[in-house]
């Protein structure tokens, strides 16, 4: 065979196990952000993915461990993606901070639902873990100040005070997927729309 053979078998075999790897990250996510940690086991997640247990160790070692890589793989990806849209952004604050309200609630919505509760009540996680969501969130909470502050100092905006400006507003997106879920597609990117405009009400002059 040859290098360039073997090397497409390899690349197709590691990206079948990334999906994999995902596959199991997400529906532990869900299973963790519907029930909490303490009443999720390997073997329900296990049952979730119609697998056996004893597949799930090949991946991962513990609950502990699958836990851990939910919360860092999600929490990463979620902020990872809101940092570059901040970072490409360009107009006034207020344009930048409704597209970042309005692509966070479509995460949220459309691809992480149930996942989003990992991190809503991080005081029910173990203390690693527990640690972690709230560093997590300190750094999500950065993408959003940022855009606020500069608002605030420039004049554009008018809050009652960032940090309950940002308190609102992460109580009201964290609920989204509750709003959205009986929606059809198209009547829930209205009500995106509608949320992410009714929110910057928060800030209007």
């Amino acid at each position: 065979m040859r290098a360039t053979s073997v090397d497409e078998a390899v690349g197709r075999v590691q990206r079948k196990r990334g999906r994999r790897i995902q596959q199991i990250l997400t529906t532990a996510a869900e299973l963790f952000g519907e029930h909490g940690y303490d009443a999720v086991s390997l073997e329900d997640v296990a049952d979730a993915l119609d697998v056996t247990k004893g597949s799930l160790y090949y991946y991962f070692a513990s609950k502990d461990e699958l836990a851990t890589a939910a919360i860092e793989t999600l929490g990463n990806d979620w902020t990872d993606r809101l940092e570059r849209l901040r970072a490409a952004q360009g107009g006034p604050p207020a344009e930048r901070l409704r597209e970042l309200v309005r692509a966070h609630v479509a995460i949220a919505v459309n691809e992480y639902p149930a996942a989003l509760r990992m991190f809503l009540v991080p005081g029910t996680w173990p203390h690693a873990q527990r640690t972690r969501i709230k560093e997590l969130r300190r750094r999500h909470d950065q993408v959003f100040r940022t855009v606020l502050t500069e608002g605030v100092e420039s004049g554009d905006f008018a809050t009652v005070g960032v940090d309950v400006t940002l308190q609102i507003m992460h109580t009201a997106m964290s609920q989204a997927p509750s709003w959205c879920a009986e929606r059809a597609p198209g009547e829930r990117d209205q009500a995106l729309d509608e949320l992410a405009g009714a929110l910057m009400k928060l800030v209007a002059r």
